[in-house]
């Protein structure tokens, strides 16, 4: 996996580090490896502190942005890193950061979730996050769940208005508990 994130983060890393002059020649690669550690600690965290709706919301849409809570704090672990280990300034650091992480997160979660795209695994994420302690677990299933089962809204997280969207729905209210639990 995270052979697979550095590769992701090189390909996008043009204009924010490689072409950067604020990043010496030397300390691209460092720069890079930086960059998909932060994403990498920020993930496990995430997880770790069982904050698994965020994460699983973020690949169940395939789609993030800067304003999701797990991405800033990745954008922020970056540009700490890049600062601290690497001497960049922090201004700069947080420009880098904060152009880079977000678009390489957003990739990340796209080609976990198309089905023709075998570079990321939600398994294989999970259970390299988790330190595998989720492998006996169906996250794939999982995700299916969250996304068409419970999920009634399509915002990505399951709350009470994806209960009230349950019961307002047609059919009757033994149908639609019947339906949360298949």
């Amino acid at each position: 996996m995270l052979d697979n994130l550095i590769n992701l983060i090189k390909q996008n890393a043009g204009d924010s580090i490689i072409n950067n002059p604020s990043v010496p020649n030397e300390k691209n690669d460092a720069a890079i490896q930086e960059t998909g550690n932060s994403i990498v600690d920020t993930l496990k965290n995430a997880l770790a502190g069982g904050n698994m709706k965020d994460i699983l919301g973020m690949f169940t849409k395939g789609n993030v942005d800067s304003s999701n809570p797990v991405v800033q704090q990745a954008t922020n672990g970056a540009a700490s890193n890049l600062q601290q280990k690497l001497g960049i300034g922090e201004q700069e650091a947080s420009k880098i950061a904060g152009s880079l992480v977000p678009n390489v997160m957003n990739q990340l979660a796209q080609k976990t979730a198309d089905p023709s795209d075998h570079s990321f695994n939600i398994q294989d994420i999970f259970n390299k996050l988790s330190g595998g302690k989720t492998s006996g677990m169906n996250v794939a299933g999982l995700m299916d769940k969250f996304k068409g089962g419970l999920d009634k809204d399509g915002d990505g997280d399951v709350d009470l208005n994806d209960l009230k969207a349950a019961f307002s729905g047609g059919g009757g209210i033994m149908d639609t508990v019947k339906g949360l639990f298949k």
